[in-house]
């Protein structure tokens, strides 16, 4: 397999290419399983980024860097769940449609974490942002709920989305078009 070689917050990694249409192969990034890289993106991303109370991420890829995110700075973390749990009472939803799966998924915050991030200054957090799609979707439940994003975060902006203004991210990450 292709790799493209990179350096994120201090880290050199391969990212194998994987290819996304007969035009486009993107880079995979995975933070799961990658502690140092979780560490070092969490505290370069908390220099760059403005006050908040809450962090707000989306089921899966993001969990990692929320739960740093909050480890660190001490602020707590929601995770908008992929499907509706036993234990979730009152689920707001938002439907979304992102590069790196197949299918649209429908995002889901109960009314327990509704309540830890109303009223409140969210960072949303993910691990890529490219299209904005996820992002957007993240927007759209915190308006739902009565809260203000304040910052959107990640580790690394891909293709067009880091020339985008709302976001703060560590490393560019290009499209490779064939």
């Amino acid at each position: 397999m292709k790799t493209y070689k990179m350096t994120i917050a201090g880290c050199e990694r391969e990212l194998t290419l994987c290819r996304i249409n007969s035009n486009l192969k993107i880079a995979a990034f995975i933070m799961f399983g990658d502690t140092e890289i979780t560490v070092k993106s969490a505290e370069e991303l908390l220099k760059k980024i403005p006050e908040f109370d809450v962090i707000l991420t989306a089921e899966a890829k993001g969990i990692p860097l929320a739960y740093e995110l909050s480890r660190q700075s001490g602020k707590p973390y929601v995770v908008a769940r992929k499907s509706v749990k036993l234990y979730m009472s009152e689920p707001v939803s938002i439907n979304v449609k992102s590069i790196s799966t197949d299918k649209d998924q429908t995002l889901y915050i109960d009314s327990a974490r509704a309540e830890v991030l109303k009223g409140k200054r969210v960072l949303v957090a993910d691990d890529v942002i490219s299209t904005g799609e996820s992002i957007h979707a993240l927007h759209e439940l915190c308006s739902q709920i009565g809260a203000e994003v304040v910052c959107n975060a990640c580790v690394l902006a891909e293709g067009d989305a880091a020339d985008r203004e709302d976001i703060v991210y560590l490393e560019k990450l290009p499209l490779f078009f064939e």
